[in-house]
């Protein structure tokens, strides 16, 4: 299975130049933990930075900076790690793991921002994946339940 198919694709977007309060409200409405801060190349939205919800409480409320003078630009993280959408899961775990993100934009051949995987997309199919597998089993001894009779 690739990446693709299991991303959000559904990713809320900034530019470097949207205030601290307009990203936080965002996230507010969306319900989200993170915005990816793209800029315009070639008529595509290409990822340069990630803003989450930590990075506002670390790098601005606990540091006591007046949220009014910082842009997204400014506390985004920019050491970005992406995924190509065609990549495996397991790759993209990997490099998570290696890299220490909990979320990565997910990109296209030409690096446009096609969505978003986290850390618990990865939870929610491994229960799923789970799920199925115990359902099996009790399948299986109904199966030979049945067949003994």
């Amino acid at each position: 299975m690739t990446l693709g198919r299991i991303c959000n694709r559904e990713t809320i977007i900034a530019r470097r130049e949207t205030s601290i309060a307009e990203a936080a409200q965002l996230m507010r409405t969306h319900h989200v933990g993170d915005i990816v801060v793209v800029e315009e190349k070639n008529g595509r939205s290409v990822p340069v930075g990630i803003l989450t919800d930590r990075d506002l409480v670390i790098e601005i409320l606990a540091k006591d900076v007046d949220p009014a003078t910082v842009t997204a630009g400014d506390a985004m993280s920019d050491r970005l790690v992406t995924a190509r959408e065609t990549e495996s899961l397991f790759e993209a775990l990997q490099r998570m793991r290696a890299q220490g993100v909990r979320r990565m934009p997910v990109v296209d051949a030409e690096g446009g921002l096609v969505g978003i995987v986290a850390a618990d997309d990865f939870l929610d199919l491994l229960a799923e994946e789970m799920s199925e597998l115990a359902h099996l089993v009790t399948r299986e001894q109904l199966r030979e339940k049945t067949r003994r009779q």
